[in-house]
């Protein structure tokens, strides 16, 4: 990336810094902006259904006031145009048997009430062929509503009311009662959208309509199609008619009517059983809100910009100010970077204390580091020194105490076991903590000069094709099988005869001694010593397990490092030197591999992987 001056850094990043600010205001605003006004819609709509209800009732009410300043003796049909029913009549108990509404059967129990309910097609011809044409609704698909077979709805939806009449006993000798049809009935949703929105109109469009369903089927509406026509027939969403008619309950949601975007609100319409016989529905034009939140936000977002035009300005001012003595020390900084460590700044007035500070303060800095760079430089020299000697010793006395172990440890096992004359059980002893001490102090003289050759980088690998079962692992498993026996170990080669992998043959057999040798060491008696290899997607997949103590994760983060030994009851007398397990994950790593431990239920697993 192409750098830039301090003073294009300083200026873009309290751009950046002013930009991050205003986009975050911003994005809050119209969080702010838009859920206030959200939440005004739908409060809206609620109460805009509230006041739809409110009228949807008080036209029953109408009919209910009606019917009680007036008696039988009246007209009917006059009562009829008066008011504006669609039936009137007055039955009395002889009729019973006949009457299909259940309403009326309800005032012959002596209690006068008003309720919705729907007129079945057998009664609706008895009432006059042109009041059943009148109701007769062809249902047209709807896109989104439930499947159905039915073409035409006969049945139609009713508000009415029933009166009973009393004899002079105090006894119901007949009902008087009336009711309005509600299918087409394009004065009534009007009326309502009249009470509710009061005919406001926004770019020439209502802002609201209103919709009465039976069951899911529009009978009288103010929502058109696109031929500018009433929407009668069409049919209610599958979402919708599951909340409301089925589950009972209101429905608030924007939805996409005909040719706008609306709030709509959908409410049960229920009989005197309580059942849901159809829907109410009202919906608000959904673009005055969406156009006042946008000039809302428009507002709010120019007052942001504004506000941040004057911080650019006052920051382009700021980073002039700044610029010119911390030029200086960023000159003075790149000649220090350099090597220069007798460069310092002269003193100079920036008008900005912190900068005259910073300034006195790099002056002294690199005086200091001047000083310690002298120092670190002599005893940088005198460590390389020590450290060389110290590699050198570590590795001449490695070296030599392997050919001298190598002989005594032959010597010690030959008269061990009796090759030289028969030792008694005492000698046998001796000979055998001899041995053992001496296979000990083996194990860390090849530790230590195998770490005397990694501190030099003189541990280079050198790969061919290697046998995992014949070359390394069985020399390994016969290497420590004595060990194996005396500890009661059962050994298990669980490595497939012909495995090959590409290593070097000796630094993976280091690895493989020093696992299997800490396997031994720190197994369980007469516990189980299992080695396994396998080949995974190109990758040879070795593992040394053996039982035992499962190991904790602290013990676990402790392994691989130089020196580390666990301190338990379990090693406390087992002697180790810590390198065993640092050397085999540096041979592994210089091999592109990975080696890790595994606490199993009984005991541990030493894993490695090389491709």
């Amino acid at each position: 990336m192409k750098s830039r001056n301090l003073k294009t850094n300083i200026i873009l990043s309290f751009f950046a810094v002013i930009s991050i600010l205003v986009v975050s205001v911003a994005i809050l605003g119209y969080y702010i902006i838009n859920r206030n006004v959200i939440q005004r819609a739908q409060r809206q709509i609620k109460n805009d259904l509230k006041v739809a209800r409110w009228a949807y009732n008080t036209e029953i009410d109408r009919i209910r006031l009606a019917f009680n300043l007036v008696g039988p003796s009246n007209d009917l049909e006059r009562l009829k145009g008066q008011i504006g029913l669609d039936y009137i009549s007055v039955v009395d108990k002889n009729d019973l048997p006949a009457i299909k509404s259940e309403v009326v059967r309800a005032a012959f129990e002596g209690k006068a009430l008003a309720a919705t309910r729907i007129i079945g097609p057998e009664e609706l011809k008895e009432m006059g062929r042109s009041l059943y044409e009148k109701s007769v609704i062809e249902i047209k698909p709807t896109a989104k509503a439930r499947p159905t077979e039915i073409h035409i709805l006969d049945s139609a939806m009713a508000v009415g009311y029933a009166k009973p009449l009393f004899d002079n006993a105090g006894h119901v000798r007949a009902v008087m009662y009336g009711g309005k049809i509600i299918n087409r009935d394009a004065e009534l949703v009007d009326k309502i959208r009249s009470f509710v929105f009061e005919n406001q109109m926004y770019e020439g469009r209502p802002t609201g309509t209103v919709t009465i369903f039976l069951d899911d089927v529009r009978i009288a509406t103010n929502v058109l199609d696109k031929n500018g026509e009433r929407a009668i027939g069409t049919r209610v969403s599958a979402t919708v008619y599951k909340k409301v008619v089925e589950e009972g309950r209101t429905f608030l949601d924007r939805a996409f009517v005909v040719t706008d975007w609306y709030l709509t609100a959908y409410e049960p319409i229920r009989n005197i059983e309580g059942k849901v016989i159809g829907i109410l529905y009202v919906g608000i034009l959904e673009k005055p809100f969406v156009d006042m939140r946008r000039n809302v936000f428009l507002v709010f977002f120019g007052i942001v910009v504004l506000a941040s035009l004057l911080a650019v300005i006052l920051g382009l001012v700021l980073a002039q100010g700044m610029a010119r003595p911390l030029t200086r020390l960023l000159e003075a900084a790149g000649r220090f970077s350099k090597g220069d460590l007798s460069h310092r700044i002269g003193m100079f007035n920036s008008r900005v204390r912190e900068i005259d500070v910073l300034a006195e303060a790099f002056n002294d800095m690199a005086a200091k580091i001047d000083e310690r760079e002298k120092r670190l430089e002599a005893l940088n020299k005198e460590l390389e020194a020590l450290n060389k000697s110290y590699l050198d010793l570590v590795g001449f006395v490695s070296h030599e105490l392997k050919g001298i172990l190598s002989s005594t440890i032959m010597n010690a096992y030959t008269v061990r076991d009796g090759f030289l004359g028969m030792v008694n059980f005492k000698q046998r002893k001796a000979l055998d903590s001899i041995a053992r001490n001496l296979d000990y102090l083996e194990a860390t003289v090849k530790n230590f000069l195998n770490l005397s050759r990694l501190e030099k980088g003189e541990l280079a690998v050198s790969k061919s094709e290697v046998l995992l079962k014949e070359n390394i692992v069985d020399p390994s498993l016969e290497a420590f099988g004595r060990q194996a026996t005396d500890k009661e170990m059962q050994v298990v080669n669980d490595t497939a005869a012909g495995l090959k992998v590409m290593a070097d043959v000796d630094l993976l057999q280091i690895v493989v001694n020093n696992l299997i040798g800490n396997a031994v060491k720190y197994g369980q008696r007469g516990g189980i010593l299992r080695v396994s290899a396998e080949i995974r997607n190109g990758t040879a997949h070795v593992e040394v397990y053996n039982d035992g103590k499962p190991l904790a994760q602290d013990e676990i983060d402790k392994l691989f490092r130089r020196f580390s030994r666990l301190k338990s009851e379990e090693t406390r007398n087992v002697q180790g030197t810590g390198l065993g397990l640092f050397v085999s994950k540096e041979i592994i790593e210089k091999h592109g591999g990975w080696i890790w431990v595994e606490a199993r239920p009984k005991g541990n697993a030493f894993v490695f992987e090389i491709k």
